[in-house]
């Protein structure tokens, strides 16, 4: 390991570490991104619901409120620049019982106090002229206009990208083992060695409250809450032209049905807390609940062939609100609890720390000259993908062979990966960057293809690629 002292060590590579990194790599300090995993984006930040939050629903008053309604217009704005896919779908609230249709007055209220005035209540009759093939039942509605889908995978690859185009040192393959305190830096100790740094933000996720620990403190515990969520086919698409929300409930937001960016239409998620924070394997009995809950929702979406299922952990804390709280004598920070909301609130996370970290006496003038947004390959169905794209396949034919008949992935976007600031560790890490291998044949027709043209350009000899089946106990596939 280098002898270089970073004045800032972040520690995790997901979505809210990648947007702080990026944040901080604008000023002159000098930053060190450390995740445990081989990628960014490989634990939490993969595997989640991919929506972009207005906040309707946050607690009025409390942090994550306010970061929330920050985040949905930072992270759109950003999206707009960077080319990250987001569709503006819209969702409805269905009431099913009368005691959910008289909660909706009361939502829409919520909505108001936290600064969103787009919501509007609607007819069971309503409801079905938008949803004509939802179940029967429903007793009336609330829009959410501003809620929409985004890829989960390309936001944090971007803010990645960004903050090493901007100087950060991304230090992959480094997880943490312990962290000791002495007058001036800290020694972050790595399976991979030291790393020394003036100050240390702890955006860990899952293993945030263990690193906590190493600073002194027990403030909170890290419950690993899993939620399934079933992908089926792009066939079912026009099933779900808005994302389907329940009215929520202390336990989160419950089961939806959502389009995904990716053209699919998910089912989920569950909610089990656990004890083991790397069981992001499905189960029969999520699938049971979830079916159940599909055939109340929307019968005729069970007739769709299920492509794929997942689960993913989320950090869930014994507080009800963020927790990201510095203490300037150790140097250290801490950004604790970040529920799925992360995703949306994450550069407003970044605004956050920054302005903390500057009130505790750091420059964090912004630098001149730094480099423009990356632009990212686009994933999303809904616009133009290379094989699309006659003009950009005259240039270049790599864009015109089809290595992923399934996803309509091609040779060139593979090569550009692998040539990109941060190349995929692996073929999970493909994936998220190309959507290879994560149509409905999972990679059976075309892994071994996939395999030899990440090989052709350098990457490390590869596995086999891992089946559907595999997948529920390794990595669930991801769209």
């Amino acid at each position: 390991m280098s002898a270089q002292v970073f004045d800032v060590a972040v520690i995790g590579a997901g979505i809210v570490g990648a947007a702080i990194a990026r944040d901080l790599a604008g000023t002159s300090l000098s930053i060190a991104v450390v995740e445990a995993r081989n990628d960014v984006g490989d634990a939490t930040s993969k595997a989640n619901t991919a929506l972009l939050h207005t906040g309707y629903d946050a607690t009025p008053g409390t942090l994550e409120s306010r970061l929330v309604a920050c985040g949905y217009h930072l992270l759109g704005d950003y999206a707009a620049r960077t080319g990250i896919p987001v569709e503006r779908a819209g969702a409805i609230l269905v009431a099913w019982t009368a005691e959910e249709l008289q909660a909706l007055p009361a939502l829409k209220d919520k909505a108001e106090r936290n600064g969103y005035h787009d919501c509007c209540t609607i007819s069971s009759a309503e409801v079905y002229r938008q949803l004509p093939d939802l179940g029967s039942g429903a007793l009336g509605g609330l829009t959410v206009p501003g809620e929409s889908i985004i890829c989960t995978w390309t936001t944090t690859l971007a803010l990645a990208t960004d903050a090493v185009r901007r100087g950060a040192t991304l230090l992959l393959e480094h997880a943490v083992t312990g962290a000791d305190v002495a007058d001036g830096v800290t020694t972050v100790h790595t399976g991979r060695g030291d790393i020394t740094a003036r100050w240390v933000i702890n955006a860990a996720g899952l293993g945030a409250d263990w690193i906590d620990r190493e600073f002194g403190y027990r403030r909170f515990t890290v419950t690993p809450r899993r939620g399934e969520l079933l992908v089926f086919d792009k066939q079912a698409r026009p099933l779900a032209p808005k994302i389907v929300l329940p009215v929520p409930s202390s336990r989160g937001k419950g089961v939806l049905i959502s389009p995904t960016i990716y053209g699919n239409v998910m089912l989920g998620p569950t909610s089990e807390d656990l004890h083991d924070r790397t069981a992001t394997g499905t189960s029969e009995a999520g699938f049971e609940f979830l079916l159940g809950k599909g055939r109340a929702l929307m019968p005729c979406l069970l007739q769709q062939e299920v492509t794929a299922s997942y689960a993913g952990l989320r950090a869930a804390i014994d507080k009800k609100d963020y927790l990201i709280e510095i203490d300037p004598a150790r140097r250290y920070l801490l950004v604790g609890g970040i529920r799925s909301t992360g995703l949306t609130s994450g550069m407003a996370i970044a605004e956050h720390v920054h302005q903390m970290l500057a009130e505790s006496g750091l420059d964090l003038t912004q630098r001149e000259g730094l480099p423009p947004p990356p632009k990212m390959p686009n994933l999303g169905e809904a616009f133009t993908r290379p094989y699309q794209d006659a003009g950009l396949i005259d240039r270049d034919p790599e864009y015109g062979r089809i290595a992923c008949f399934c996803e309509r992935v091609t040779a060139g976007e593979i090569r550009d990966a692998y040539a990109s600031v941060i190349p995929p560790g692996g073929l999970d890490g493909l994936r998220r960057r190309t959507r290879a291998m994560n149509g409905r044949c999972q990679g059976f027709y075309c892994g071994a293809h996939v395999r030899a043209l990440a090989e052709n350009q350098g990457a490390e000899p590869l596995p086999a690629a891992t089946t559907a089946s595999q997948r529920t106990r390794h990595e669930p596939a991801r769209r």
